[in-house]
């Protein structure tokens, strides 16, 4: 498991959760830090789509329909939710890139 790799999870959330693509960030002994990767794009406001990270080599992270890192959460995961998973696929060195200047915005 290593940053920029893309997995599929369980999110839980007050009330709920579901199984959704993540991006990993930082992997800790206790802990795995996540951004969630979304398809909803154009019903988000001007101000969330701002903070929507586009991935332009989507299907070589792995993924089925032109998505976004939505960068407004970093979520925390056990490491236990991924153990035995293999990475749906990882971003490419583009789009890390590219991420990590989003970022520094």
């Amino acid at each position: 498991m290593n940053i920029f790799d893309v997995f599929i999870a369980y999110v839980s959330w007050d009330g709920g959760g579901k199984m959704r693509p993540v991006l990993i960030i930082e992997h800790q002994e206790t802990v795995v830090l996540v951004f969630n990767i979304t398809t909803q794009f154009e019903s988000k406001s001007e101000t969330v789509r701002s903070k929507y990270f586009k991935i332009t080599d989507w299907q070589q992270a792995g993924l089925d329909k032109p998505s976004y890192v939505d960068t407004t959460t970093i979520r925390d995961l056990p490491p236990k939710v991924l153990e035995g998973k293999s990475e749906t696929g990882k971003l490419t060195k583009f789009d890390a890139q590219r991420l990590i200047e989003f970022l520094a915005k």
